[in-house]
């Protein structure tokens, strides 16, 4: 049976990178909660005292649960949030939320970072428009969208990547770029993270999800070879391909290896 394609949507409009936030319910997360669990543990918490009981839920149901809860990875992110600052703790959160909103990993891997890599040193709500309006004339959204919503999805687009860092923030129409440097403790949580979720070590090293930093698969692996130096996994390369030995048995122990103050300062 043919894959149901998975079509651009909306849905950033309930929330863009909404980093603080995330890290707050992260910390109020419970493993098992489900989002109506959660909202209420929000409401009762007092730790968000500005924020209205619907959009709280509207935070809740709409953002945080399809990226960390329906994905079953906030069990592994909460203790991360409790002991990394948030600049470390946000290359995790924009991964997730980029898995769970197509047209935001579509637009880093596809826009971003070829942008950044030709030398702009910003982009425009006019890159982000063009770019929606192409993926609505190539059919990646389920119906087409009226041109204020392209505009809106357009601001959106801009505004996530100013929330996860990779652009300047502020209301300017054009942002200056900031690129993201993945981190060791980023690649090896990644790393494992695809391993465990049952790709070969071909699948690990070549997987979108590197795209979101701006790496190729040489750079996945130059990367990875640097961390096998101090012992996370072993590789081995022969005719062109890349054998990987994983030494951690369970995301359990990854989390639990990067939430060491010693190796996230390192």
């Amino acid at each position: 049976m043919p894959e149901e394609p998975c079509f651009y949507t909306t849905q950033l409009q309930a929330g863009l990178g909404m980093v603080e936030e995330s890290n707050v319910l992260l910390g109020l997360y419970q493993p098992g909660m489900n989002c109506t669990q959660l909202y209420q543990a929000a409401l009762n918490s007092g730790q968000f005292p500005l924020v209205s009981a619907r959009r709280l839920r509207n935070i809740v149901v709409e953002c945080f649960g399809p990226r960390y809860l329906k994905t079953e990875v906030a069990i592994h992110l909460k203790p991360l949030a409790e002991v990394l600052p948030t600049r470390q703790l946000v290359p995790f959160l924009l991964v997730f939320t980029a898995q769970a909103n197509r047209i935001l990993a579509d637009f880093i891997r596809d826009i971003y970072w070829p942008h950044s890599s030709a030398g702009r040193v910003s982009l425009s709500k006019e890159d982000a428009t063009d770019f929606v309006h192409n993926a609505v004339r190539d059919g990646k959204t389920r119906t087409p969208w009226s041109e204020s919503t392209v505009r809106r999805v357009s601001g959106y687009l801009l505004g996530c990547c100013a929330d996860f860092g990779l652009l300047a923030a502020g209301r300017s129409s054009t942002r200056p770029i900031q690129p993201l440097r993945i981190q060791p403790i980023t690649t090896l949580f990644f790393a494992y993270h695809l391993h465990f979720s049952g790709l070969s070590d071909h699948g690990v090293l070549n997987h979108p999800l590197w795209g979101l930093f701006g790496l190729e698969p040489g750079e996945v692996r130059a990367a990875m070879q640097r961390l096998a130096s101090n012992g996370w996994w072993i590789m081995q390369s022969a005719a062109g391909s890349t054998r990987i030995t994983w030494l951690l048995p369970t995301m359990e122990d990854i989390t639990r290896v990067i939430a060491n103050p010693v190796i996230a300062q390192g």
